[in-house]
């Protein structure tokens, strides 16, 4: 008897296949994204611990080698985060209630004077103002829910940070014991496997939180002296908010150098705020052409387009959190392709 031709070619039974196996794993993507959406209480913190354990295993490892108890070591690593996040939120704050009142009053005159090269109809910042009490009151119930809402989203995020600490704590202490688990726990022989995949995407996360972090410093530092220079009022608070700003690729720099450039034009004039815009630009490109190859070539390399498609993505599905969240993941899911690459090419 003569074999029954196929239906259809080979390269387009290729193509189907491909299709296939994309529209799983796509299904099997979106499911998991879901299930993150309904459990964020729970998923929220535990990323934001893998992101702390990334960024502090190395202080812990050297505690550990020093032949510092595990436990303890978590512990006085944990400790240790605190007081570097409270040292900061006490500086920024300090800062902004110091200067304050000279960069608001910096920016009504500011106002004021755009209102008056534009001709803004005889309205003014200070009509805004002699208005604001009835404004208040007429809006008072509003307000007063607003703040109530606000009070509970800030409770919220302390319990999310309290219990991100305590996870630290646990990860730094039982992260190989973990992997171990994991390990033993996979069928058959997919346990070596699956501890490589593992370990590749921790080392992925790792990389880019270290490399980020270190950037980050540098940026906030020369543009702090670069504004302490220019004698821009709160430039601690500022280099600050660029080291905030830092851990979002590209949107955070643009985002807290306009600041920066804001703060300089209310306060100081359009001359130093065009010298404060010189030193962010110069910061970003001696980052962009000497910290970021030097630091971020030796830990994780992700192409500018896939970081700012990984930044919208996280926007639109988890907003300023995902947007926290979206390049670390990505630099994960890019450890554990190159991993399967390597093993099965």
């Amino acid at each position: 008897m003569q074999p029954v031709p196929p239906l259809l070619p080979e390269p387009v039974r290729r193509t189907a296949a491909w299709c296939v196996v994309v529209l799983l794993v796509t299904g099997v993507a979106a499911v998991g994204v879901w299930l993150c959406i309904v459990l964020q209480t729970a998923v929220t913190p535990v990323l934001l611990a893998l992101l702390g354990t990334a960024l502090l295993r190395p202080l812990y490892r050297r505690l550990v080698r020093a032949h510092v108890n595990r436990s303890l070591a978590a512990g006085l690593t944990c400790v240790a985060v605190v007081g570097v996040v409270g040292g900061a939120v006490y500086v920024v704050v300090a800062s902004l209630v110091d200067n304050g009142h000279q960069i608001t009053t910096s920016l009504k005159h500011a106002g004021n004077s755009v209102a008056r090269h534009f001709g803004a109809a005889g309205t003014s910042l200070d009509d805004v103002a002699a208005n604001a009490g009835k404004l208040l009151s007429k809006f008072g119930a509003t307000a007063a829910s607003g703040v109530i809402s606000g009070l509970s989203v800030v409770a919220e995020w302390i319990a999310t940070g309290i219990l991100a600490l305590l996870l630290v704590f646990f990860f730094l202490r039982d992260g190989g014991r973990a992997l171990r688990a994991l390990r033993v726990l996979a069928p058959g022989d997919s346990g070596a496997v699956l501890e490589a995949v593992a370990r590749r995407a921790f080392g992925a996360v790792e990389g880019f939180m270290r490399g980020t972090t270190l950037i980050a410093l540098i940026d906030a530092v020369l543009i702090a002296v670069g504004l302490v220079i220019l004698r821009v009022p709160g430039a601690v608070g500022l280099g600050a908010l660029v080291f905030v700003g830092a851990y979002i690729p590209y949107l955070g720099a643009v985002i807290s150098g306009a600041v920066a450039v804001m703060v300089a034009l209310a306060d100081r004039g359009f001359a130093i705020a065009l010298w404060a815009l010189g030193v962010v630009l110069a910061v970003q490109v001696i980052e962009g052409h000497v910290l970021q190859p030097v630091i971020q070539s030796r830990t994780v390399q992700m192409h500018p387009a896939a970081v700012l498609l990984a930044l919208t993505a996280g926007a639109s599905v988890a907003g300023i959190l995902g947007l926290l969240l979206a390049v670390p993941l990505t630099a994960a899911a890019f450890g554990v392709l190159a991993e399967l690459r390597d093993r099965y090419e």
